[in-house]
């Protein structure tokens, strides 16, 4: 956290946050979340102007260039407020607190965020992004804020009766009712209540924007591996399908944006995210191991490709991945991705009839004059001929592409995304026999180790060089899991381990003792207003809810009870009465399918996996195994605990050998791999 000093000025210069560094020139005297800021608000008794957003966010661009450049602008604010910016990135505790507070006012959530806190960092009043003068039916910004200061000189009273409201129901908030209780039949339930949200023309849900939500297609897959029903397979495929053709992805360099703009997938909000492509590589992963779509396949390498070129935060000495790409560059949104038919000619000559037939380039565009390249006429790849031909006209465009002024690079490395991306790495390595992006998984991992912990603790960020900012519960969940699904793969027991230590650190100082569930900030972090709750799915998973996935896996690998006594607790708080409420909690809900259909695959004295990757019976435990899998193996000298239905259980005449266990019972030894796999197949 910064210490700027009580001087009247810009303190942002000294941040490591490419999104605070990008306003450090900004005429306003903006200073970073710290107690001296809020020291600061309280001897001057002004209120608090918080401005929260990320680097990759358009708006937030439009609203610096409209109102935080502006000299006249910043008189206004400089005078009546202290100016504190936030990256919602490095600080999302704090962005969910304040987020909270303003859909209690009745307004949509968002960024920028423009929140309006009084001294003691108490919200009374807020928006989103406001125009420099009066226009989308909104106030100028100019005039909210000599609305605002006035009232706060003026309506104390009126303002004192905002925040007590605001804090009582921020303090319910973080108490959800509870009560409810979950079984198979509720999963089911929502399930085919989800089905009726989807797009059945161009997949996604029904509407636009479009966002890709993964853990809402994970979600539909797993329940399609449950029951059979085709219903929700084809809700999951006709979404990929369109997604991975659509504009939505970028065809020359690989990766997805954060979303469409449009219902049909065309026409995308051009930042690409970490997160978004890490989920998305791990669901098109699995699909893929039932379809075998090579259009999956193809995505996944390319993004994967797309990751390891673009996103790393340096050499071997920083392996891991950064943030964010950037909507805008040259400040013009998309002006990186899109194309004219004259420049495709130009470079592509006689090759590009067949790319412009395939992509949809015409002369006057698809958008906004412009070509997004798209594949949306058709969903399935062309022949092998076509494809070589349209490949080698790919790697044209992205040559000439990348003489271009980019989008600004994020280059924050955040620990709960990086997490995500470990466990997504893991996952395609196996599915698709690819070594390297085992390794880059685990030099991933080995850095947020390394130089993002300090004993126990995890720090949520890292950039240029530095650590910063306490870990929230996203960041022991997901790392948690991605050393599960390095263990899983690889066998080592320090990933294991590892796993149980991040656990422990946030029964620690997440857990919420009297009411159960685990709050996203610490109990020692000590510069926030109250802590929030995660509990609903949104573009990521919320740390409630892969916390239940690692409880669960965690009870049956270590045999402890205490694991599943915790993620019984976590259901009971955070669970509503009333199930079909619970839309909105998929993650959790995986969780639980994982504790109560657990497929335990024990292997005894399988062979040592090669160099690179696992092979025999644990490879095909990995790939034929339901979503609710957990390899257990005994190689080593490790051995089960007594309570374990494959307790005692061996490998036969020397060889390795497979036992699947369901609840209290196992099968009969397995020692040739294809009959573990028939058996796996039928469950």
């Amino acid at each position: 956290m910064s210490t700027p000093s009580n001087t009247p000025s810009n303190q942002l210069a000294d941040e490591t946050s490419p999104y605070l560094l990008q306003h450090k020139d900004n005429p306003v005297h903006w200073r970073g979340w710290s107690d001296a800021a809020l020291a600061a608000a309280q001897a001057a008794d002004k209120p608090i102007l918080l401005s929260v957003g990320y680097a990759a966010c358009h708006w937030c661009h439009v609203m610096a260039q409209e109102s935080f450049e502006s000299a006249e602008t910043a008189a206004v604010m400089n005078e009546s407020f202290i100016n504190i910016k936030v990256d919602r990135e490095e600080r999302p505790d704090l962005d969910a607190l304040y987020q909270s507070a303003l859909q209690m006012m009745g307004e949509h959530g968002g960024w920028p965020l423009t929140m309006f806190l009084t001294p003691a960092g108490e919200p009374f009043w807020g928006g989103t992004y406001f125009p420099p003068a009066p226009r989308y039916g909104r106030p100028g910004f100019p005039d909210v804020l000599r609305s605002v200061a006035n009232a706060y000189r003026e309506q104390k009273t009126q303002i004192a009766g905002n925040v007590a409201s605001l804090r009582d129901g921020l303090a319910k908030m973080a108490q959800p009712p509870g009560g409810g209780q979950l079984s198979i039949e509720v999963l089911d339930s929502t399930a085919t209540a989800m089905l009726r949200a989807i797009d059945p023309i161009t997949g996604g849900t029904m509407g636009a924007p479009k966002f890709p939500q993964p853990t809402l297609f994970q979600y539909l897959w797993r329940a399609y591996r449950r029951t059979g029903s085709p219903l929700y397979r084809d809700a999951v495929t006709l979404t990929l399908d369109h997604m991975c053709q659509g504009g939505i992805y970028d065809h020359l360099g690989g990766g997805f944006a954060r979303y469409s703009t449009d219902e049909v997938w065309l026409a995308p909000h051009f930042e690409k995210m970490l997160y978004d492509n890490a989920l998305l590589i791990e669901l098109l992963s699995d699909v893929w191991l039932e379809t075998r779509s090579p259009l999956y396949e193809t995505r996944v390498r390319e993004t994967i490709a797309w990751a390891l070129r673009e996103m790393r935060a340096g050499d071997d000495t920083a392996p891991a991945f950064v943030s964010a790409y950037d909507a805008d560059s040259e400040g013009e949104e998309g002006k990186f991705y899109v194309w004219s038919e004259a420049e495709i000619d130009d470079l592509l000559g006689e090759a590009s009839a067949l790319f412009k037939h395939t992509y949809d380039v015409g002369p006057h565009g698809n958008w906004e004059g412009k070509t997004i390249l798209n594949r949306s006429d058709d969903l399935s790849l062309g022949d092998d001929a076509a494809e070589a031909s349209l490949a080698a006209s790919r790697d044209v465009l992205l040559d000439a592409r990348s003489s271009r002024i980019w989008p600004g690079r994020d280059d924050k490395v955040l620990a709960d995304w990086n997490g995500l991306m470990i466990a997504a790495l893991a996952r395609a390595a196996v599915v698709f026999s690819e070594p390297s992006w085992l390794q880059a998984a685990i030099a991933a991992y080995d850095f947020v180790l390394g130089e993002m912990s300090d004993g126990e603790r995890l720090y949520h960020s890292w950039c240029a060089g530095k650590a910063a900012h306490p870990g929230v519960l996203e960041d022991y969940a997901n790392m948690a899991r991605a050393a599960l699904a390095l263990h899983e793969v690889t066998g080592e027991q320090d990933y294991l381990t590892q796993a149980r230590t991040w656990v422990q650190t946030a029964d620690q100082h997440h857990w919420d003792a009297d009411h159960g569930g685990y709050f996203m900030s610490a109990d020692d972090t000590a510069d926030i207003l109250l802590r929030t709750k995660p509990i609903h799915d949104n573009a990521t998973p919320p740390g409630n809810g892969i916390m239940a996935d690692v409880l669960a896996q965690l009870y049956y690998l270590s045999g402890k009870l205490f694991y599943r006594e915790r993620l019984d607790a976590l259901i009971t708080a955070l669970v509503p009465e009333e199930t079909d409420r619970s839309i909105h909690q998929l993650s959790l809900l995986m969780g639980f399918e994982t504790l109560e259909r657990a497929v335990q695959i024990v292997i005894a004295g399988d062979a040592p996996a090669d160099a690179a990757m696992p092979g025999g019976l644990v490879r095909t435990a990995l790939l034929a195994a339901p979503p609710t899998r957990l390899v257990m193996r005994l190689s080593n000298d490790l051995s089960l605990p007594q309570s374990h239905p494959a307790f005692g259980k061996a490998s036969i005449d020397g060889k390795p050998t497979a036992y699947i266990c369901v609840g209290t019972t196992c099968t009969l030894p397995l020692t040739d791999p294809e009959e573990l796999k028939a058996q796996l197949l039928e469950m």
